[in-house]
């Protein structure tokens, strides 16, 4: 069964940057899309931003303008940098691979922006 491994999350200040991988742990065929969601104590777990097979991306509007995501289509490999974090923007931060019949997530890894 394959894996998404997600690597990146930490703790930053306000203000600082993370970047997010996530990469499978064998082939994954026709994907459609990929992406990133976050979930906060207390939160539903919402879409933070999202790119399909042709490279359009879109964002949550709460981080248009901070955040961008890309996809190296050769490894199956999405990103999420995140720049100008606010403590807002911590979470647990979820990705995801979508092909023609599965769908698959990440474990999630933390994302803490504190002083």
């Amino acid at each position: 069964q394959v894996q998404l491994v997600e690597s990146g999350g930490g703790l930053v200040q306000p203000g600082g940057s993370l970047r997010l991988s996530c990469a499978p742990s064998g082939s994954i065929f026709s994907i459609y899309g990929m992406g990133w969601y976050r979930q906060a104590p207390g939160n539903q777990r919402e879409l933070v931003a999202a790119i399909t097979g042709g490279g359009s991306a879109n964002y949550a509007d709460s981080v248009k303008g901070r955040f961008t995501i890309s996809r190296d289509n050769a490894k199956n490999t999405v990103y999420l940098q995140m720049n100008s974090l606010k403590p807002e923007d911590t979470a647990v931060y979820f990705c995801y691979v979508r092909s023609r019949t599965t769908t698959y997530w990440g474990q999630g890894t933390q994302v803490t922006v504190s002083s």
